[in-house]
């Protein structure tokens, strides 16, 4: 065979090769690429989901003590009321 023929299908064929290789390189880094952006929004909401769990607003604490202090009145009166009616 002639060696200028085999040159001649041999440059082309290591391009296509090298151009497919390539290629799945390239989707393959698309891939984990958008599963490390996956993980990291599942770790940034779980974060946040921590933060929001842990720390209370000024508010919403005065609220609950507030509704802690009138459960505590009410529980009061039925006591009050309660030994009341016995005696």
């Amino acid at each position: 065979m002639d060696p200028h023929i085999i040159i001649q299908f041999l440059i082309p064929a290591t391009g296509l090769i090298s151009g497919l290789i390539g290629a799945y390189v390239g989707l393959q880094n698309r891939v984990l690429l958008a599963e490390v952006r996956k993980e990291i929004a599942e770790l940034e909401n779980r974060l946040i989901e921590k933060i929001n769990g842990t720390y209370v607003r000024r508010q919403e604490c005065g609220l609950r003590e507030a509704l802690v202090h009138e459960k505590l009145a009410a529980i009061s009166e039925a006591v009050k009321s309660k030994t009341a009616a016995e005696d």
